[in-house]
């Protein structure tokens, strides 16, 4: 049996590890793209069970109280989406398949259900089906740090990158896969900014790469400048509202650096050639760049044979 889908012809898949990762790591790229045409589509792999609640009337959804956290935020998730423009999203396997891990070391990582359990070639496996439906020309996930260190995201990583070689074997490997990342430049900028603040983020910091998501500036690959994009990606995280307090510290650079916070995201480059590019490290603007994709939205088929 084959299944023909038409989609237009540039084509991203994001894979996330909770709700609200896509749109504070990745919000003004989703929105970006999907403003221009492109196909995106967005895989979260938890549903956040064992998030904070910034709420206090929804505090009995905790995981210790009535445990209903994670239904919660699928439809906090959707709104999400809604903000950005983006209107494929996927739970791997299924929503509640995988449960959120927590942080490193709690007793929440032995959970039976627990993403950080997962065996790598089933959960792998639930992605590469959405490879061989949307066939995607470039993936974005996190580096094998997770960016910052939570089982949930270093597994993402694991399993994207698992899903993209099974994917290659069969001949549908993304032309790219980027990480997301952060310029020691722009670390360094944002610590002198706020080293008189009260509400300054990076306090007890002196040293940029301190912090686990420092990335060299050279190995950065792409500068993707959405800032047109970024009242979307604020009003995405503001739809995250028991994660992200009104006065969290992310709406506080926000107010400081405005657009350039909020729109400007980078990546470094894993698998695949690099594009052309600009500035002293060549950073690509597009993360089609070299790829020979247009970006009018034009519509092609993509066939899924003989893989369902």
């Amino acid at each position: 049996m084959t299944v023909v889908t038409t989609l237009p012809d540039r084509r991203l898949l994001l894979v996330h590890a909770h709700p609200d990762d896509e749109s504070i790591g990745t919000g003004s790229t989703m929105a970006h793209y999907a403003a221009t045409g492109a196909h995106v589509t967005l895989v979260t792999c938890t549903l956040g069970e064992e998030g904070e609640i910034h709420v206090p009337e929804l505090a009995g959804l905790a995981a210790a109280e009535a445990d209903q956290l994670g239904g919660y935020r699928v439809a906090e998730l959707a709104a999400a989406c809604a903000e950005l423009g983006v209107t494929d999203h996927r739970f791997l396997g299924g929503a509640g398949r995988y449960r959120d891990s927590g942080m490193m070391g709690l007793s929440t990582n032995q959970h039976p259900r627990a993403f950080w359990q997962a065996d790598l070639d089933e959960a792998a496996g639930y992605l590469l089906a959405t490879i061989r439906e949307v066939r995607p020309q470039v993936v974005i996930t996190y580096d094998e740090n997770g960016f910052y260190g939570h089982p949930d995201h270093i597994q993402a990583h694991r399993v994207t990158m698992r899903a993209v070689e099974l994917a290659a074997r069969e001949g549908l490997a993304p032309a790219k896969v980027y990480w997301t990342a952060m310029p020691q430049s722009v670390l360094e900028a944002g610590m002198t900014h706020f080293e008189e603040a009260s509400d300054n983020p990076f306090a007890g910091i002196s040293d940029a790469t301190e912090l686990p998501f420092c990335t060299p500036d050279k190995e950065i690959a792409a500068r993707i400048d959405a800032t047109e994009q970024h009242a979307a990606k604020e009003a995405a995280m503001r739809a995250h509202a028991t994660q992200i307090p009104a006065t969290s510290w992310l709406y506080s650079i926000a107010g400081n650096f405005g657009a350039e916070f909020m729109g400007v995201e980078y990546f470094t480059l894993a698998v695949g050639t690099k594009g052309p590019g600009s500035g002293p490290y060549g950073w690509e603007s597009d993360l089609f760049a070299g790829l020979g994709v247009g970006e009018s939205p034009h519509l092609s088929s993509v066939s899924a044979a003989g893989h369902r």
